[in-house]
């Protein structure tokens, strides 16, 4: 039993770790001659108390795997976070550039149950009723046989296209407000941004963004002395309304794809700025952060993984809309015209099928650099409880280990035992590390 809880408390709770099969030698290599000697350590699967290595799933969903969903979302809070405040690797004089909170939203493709006035002073939907925050009905069509379904698919997937657009027509605005010519921007200024998407209840796409404006060199630099978040949100609004991106002709039905015309923008302020309700930066890395997890199964009650046939459908208690949706997406995917959309892969997504969290270079660290952070410390943690010296000195440098591995995939899951003894090991104080240090 202690070895079994051993190998479990590395999954910090995972409950669908991935099993591998298969064995690790480290040899010690002479760094002068390439002699390399014999096994010094050999780790055989089998031999595990489980029969197999097990490894987190890392899936981002909250409905497929909560551990390891929470710790994405923290990694994602520290993502953000360093581009508004500074840190891992990212200088704190970004705290003076300006910085914006975007919320980009789709258009109408029909009314829809809705709580108007949340507020502020409520009013009625426009069916009459005021609907509870927890209504099912929100989100869903007034007149579902008048609701453009095909429009919202369609338009779900080119949104990631509608955002690059969007972001060309930044940079251009952004030199016209500046009085620069498109050249002359790159040597003055840069826009680094961070954005996710989420899904709203009626199953469209949106985006919310961090855009910030620095020097030519991005965090690292300061920003022209012409740069002002007044200045970045007249550009973006002059942007959004000008990014639009042609779609294809359906049945006779020309498409065309813009922003919807509620945009929200909110100059984010520093954790010493007094202002009442303003929005601090710490707000936004958390509001970004929760909203990563999520997909459109959270929103709209689809499905989080995909389709092998439409008839699974058949099988599943899916909400009506959500229903049309997905059914909406798979037919669209029959088309040849349509078929680099890859509709039928996304039809559990609704169409969408751009990433989730994405940023510029130069906004701050990498999800891949906060996730190579953490594996370092917890080798660093296993060194230490194996009595090894972590900081080798003296003429340990004449030598390094050469690591042999081979692995093969097993299987997915843990037994029910293993599952029970995993979720319970994930709430004990010492198996995870807290938030402040998720990616040490």
């Amino acid at each position: 039993m202690p070895g079994i809880l051993r190998q479990l408390s590395g999954l910090g709770g995972c409950t669908h770790p991935i099993r591998l099969a298969g064995h690790r030698t480290e040899h010690q290599v002479d760094t002068t001659t390439g002699e390399i000697g014999p096994a010094l350590r050999r780790l055989d699967s089998a031999e595990l108390p489980a029969g197999d290595l097990l490894v987190r799933c890392g899936n981002r969903r909250t409905t497929r795997c909560a551990a390891c969903a929470e710790t994405y979302r923290r990694d994602t809070f520290h993502l953000i976070t360093a581009g508004l405040r500074g840190g891992k690797g990212t200088p704190e004089e970004v705290t003076t550039h300006p910085r914006v909170f975007a919320t980009f939203t789709a258009p109408s493709f029909g009314p829809v149950h809705n709580r108007p006035g949340t507020h502020g002073r409520p009013r009625p939907c426009r069916c009459g009723r005021r609907h509870a925050a927890d209504d099912p009905a929100l989100g869903t069509p007034l007149d579902p046989e008048r609701y453009d379904y095909e429009a919202a698919v369609l338009w779900n997937a080119h949104a990631g296209a509608l955002w690059r657009r969007f972001t060309i027509h930044l940079r251009r605005e952004i030199a016209r407000h500046a009085g620069l010519t498109q050249r002359e921007l790159p040597e003055r200024a840069r826009v680094s941004f961070a954005k996710v998407a989420e899904y709203q209840k009626r199953g469209a796409v949106h985006f919310h963004a961090v855009i910030r404006l620095d020097g030519p060199a991005g965090g690292e630099t300061r920003p022209p002395h012409w740069a002002s978040a007044e200045l970045l949100t007249d550009a973006i609004r002059a942007a959004a309304s000008r990014a639009v991106v042609p779609g294809p002709v359906v049945d006779g039905n020309a498409h065309t794809f813009t922003f919807g015309r509620q945009l929200d923008i909110r100059t984010v302020h520093g954790p010493d700025f007094d202002g009442g309700r303003a929005l601090t930066d710490r707000a936004v890395a958390a509001y970004i952060a929760k909203y990563a997890t999520k997909g459109a199964e959270t929103a709209t009650g689809t499905l989080d993984r995909r389709l092998r046939f439409v008839a699974e459908l058949a099988a599943l208690d899916l909400p009506p809309h959500a229903e049309r949706l997905v059914r909406t997406a798979w037919a669209l995917g029959a088309r040849k015209d349509l078929a680099h959309l890859r509709l039928r892969a996304w039809a559990h997504m609704l169409g969408f099928r751009g990433h989730f969290s994405t940023k510029t270079r130069r906004y701050s660290t990498t999800l891949g650099a906060l996730r190579n952070a953490r594996a370092e410390w917890q080798r660093l943690q296993a060194a230490i409880a194996r009595g090894d010296n972590p900081h080798p000195v003296g003429d340990a440098d004449e030598t390094t280990t050469l690591v042999l591995a081979h692995w093969a995939y097993a299987g997915t899951g843990l037994t029910p035992t293993e599952q029970w003894l995993s979720a319970s090991l994930a709430d004990t104080p010492n198996n995870h590390t807290p938030e402040g240090d998720s990616a040490r």
